[in-house]
C-alpha cells in the first residue's frame, strides 16, 4: 500500500512540471491535423479511383 502512496505522489509532482499548451496552441494543432487528414484522404481516393480505371481497363 505504501507503493501506491509513493506513486501517487511522485505523479502529482511530475504532473506539477508539465508545461500545458495554450489553447491557440491547441486550435492551431487540431487545425493542422484536420488539413493533413483532408488531404491524405484525397490523394488515397484519388490514387484508388487511378488504380480502378487501371484494372478496369485492362480486365
Amino acid at each position: 500500500m505504501g507503493k501506491i502512496v509513493v506513486f501517487v505522489k511522485e505523479s502529482y509532482a511530475e504532473l506539477r512540471k508539465v508545461i500545458w499548451p495554450s489553447k491557440d496552441d491547441v486550435i492551431s494543432s487540431v487545425k493542422v491535423v484536420i488539413v493533413s487528414t483532408i488531404i491524405i484522404a484525397a490523394v488515397l481516393g484519388l490514387v484508388d479511383v487511378l488504380l480502378l480505371l487501371g484494372v478496369q481497363t485492362v480486365f
